[in-house]
């Protein structure tokens, strides 16, 4: 790699540290090709990335950004998984690493926050960005689901008690 590919990379890699909600560490020693395609395939459907990314090219992009902190992270072979949702990447991670004993999460941060590998598991198990809109959304519907069954309640039963009274006239 020249010096025109490593400046590609650093400014690539600056402007994903600028722009991302949250940034996982990872180490990814000994996984397959399939295995980090898979991986990848995973983060995408989720709306996150996954980059593996060469320590010191990482570590000149941290400079200036808020994850900055995270540059003592950077040793052996490591890889950043990064999303806008402050969720997705680290619960994808966090999947992968149960499932896959080589895959070791080293850390992350969220904005300003820097997390510990425990950190980033427990950002894993909060609801996403989507599941918390849906349950708003479900929240805000609900007191109108009531007001329209107490609604009609009343009509419900004055027309069980007419089939009541024209089913008892018929019978007579």
């Amino acid at each position: 790699m020249d010096r025109s590919e490593k400046r590609e990379q650093v400014e690539a890699l600056t402007a994903v540290f600028s722009k991302t909600e949250v940034v996982v560490i990872t180490q990814n020693a000994g996984l397959t090709v399939a295995e980090v395609t898979d991986l990848r395939r995973q983060m995408s459907a989720a709306g996150a990335s996954f980059k593996v990314a060469k320590n010191r090219l990482a570590r000149l992009a941290l400079e200036g950004t808020r994850y900055k902190p995270l540059a003592d992270l950077f040793k052996g072979p490591t890889a950043i998984a990064y999303s806008n949702d402050p969720v997705s990447a680290a619960k994808v991670v966090s999947d992968y690493a149960k499932k896959n004993e080589k895959f070791v999460i080293l850390g992350g941060a969220m904005g300003e926050t820097v997390l510990n590998p425990a950190g980033v598991k427990a950002l894993a198990s909060l609801p996403s960005l989507d599941e918390l809109r849906g349950k708003i959304v479900g929240l805000l519907v609900a007191p109108a689901t009531k007001i329209a069954v107490v609604l009609q309640a009343p009509a419900a039963q004055l027309a069980r008690v007419m089939g009541a009274y024209a089913s008892k006239g018929e019978a007579a």
